[in-house]
């Protein structure tokens, strides 16, 4: 648990560097750039040779879609009965099925589950939520929005397998087997090692609270839908696979991430309900950090 207070106090210096002028109002933008750019592919070249392939290492790869497509029926479904706006159930098509399964994940899974469950959550990450934020939740950004063009399938494609965690995820699998050189280890582990401070602290920055009227009911439908109801789908849709009792945690528990902030980026820039978007995305952080604990006394309980 000492790891876990210790990304509560770089989230609180987050929110407190905002006071001080000599940061930027663009510092988070930064911080997050470094972390795509340099901290992440490290963690990654440095935690995928320890991945140990097994007949079920599928699961944490396909679960993801499995609750994309869950979720937008359920949006769908929600915001006819209750009819929303456009631009709203635009916002949580894009948002919802994702979670923020590598800035806030990663970091949790580490503080939770140690080194040997950081492997998983970079699957279940890189196969399933970044590849649906390129592709699926990019093209569902251009279709709701009044603003953006649609991308191409090239686009998409590009923006794939040209992004460094994802190379690096490629790369760290063709070297399993090899050990690093002592160097290259050493600066894997630096580099690596300032993930959890830098990530957090960059989301304290951005944190914020901001809500238009009539927005009340799909806020806490999409709360309660991502942090309650997804990872039990998760759980219950595993469960009757029976993988290890890691691999089911792990998968669980980045099921119970909250929104994408980076999704939540991406409808904020197609115009989809923009305050929405931003409290969605604080609120379901500051939540999390009450569920995320209660989720891993129950998987530890129930495995």
């Amino acid at each position: 648990m000492e790891n876990f207070f210790l990304v509560l106090i770089y989230l609180l210096v987050g929110t407190q560097l905002r006071r001080v002028r000599q940061f930027p109002a663009e510092t988070g933008i930064v911080l997050n750039q470094y972390v795509l750019y340099v901290a992440l592919p490290a963690l990654v070249l440095q935690k995928m040779p320890l991945l140990e392939f097994s007949a079920q290492l599928w699961m944490p790869a396909v679960l993801p879609w499995v609750l994309l497509a869950i979720t937008v029926g359920a949006v769908l479904l929600a915001g006819r009965l209750w009819n929303w706006e456009r631009g709203v159930i635009g916002a949580l098509l894009v948002i919802l099925p994702l979670g923020n399964t590598s800035f806030l994940g990663f970091p949790m899974v580490e503080a939770f589950y140690g080194d040997t469950g950081l492997p998983f959550a970079i699957i279940y990450d890189q196969a399933g939520s970044f590849l649906a934020l390129a592709t699926y939740s990019t093209v569902l950004a251009a279709w709701f929005s009044p603003v953006a063009n649609k991308p191409t399938g090239r686009q998409m494609m590009a923006k794939v397998l040209l992004f460094p965690a994802f190379v690096a995820m490629l790369l760290g699998l063709a070297l399993k087997g090899w050990s690093y050189p002592p160097f290259l280890d050493l600066l894997l582990d630096s580099m690596a090692s300032t993930l959890v401070p830098v990530v957090m602290i960059a989301v304290g920055f951005q944190f914020r609270l901001q809500l238009d009227g009539g927005q009340v009911a799909p806020l806490a439908f999409a709360l309660l839908f991502k942090l309650i109801l997804m990872p039990m789908m998760a759980l219950g849709a595993l469960w009757l696979l029976q993988p290890p009792p890691l691999l089911m945690q792990v998968s669980v528990f980045e099921a119970a991430m909250p929104p994408m902030v980076s999704a939540g980026a991406l409808a904020i820039g197609a115009a989809l309900a923009p305050r929405f978007v931003a409290t969605l995305i604080g609120m379901g952080l500051f939540c999390s950090f009450l569920s995320l604990p209660l989720w891993y006394w129950l998987l530890e309980s129930l495995l």
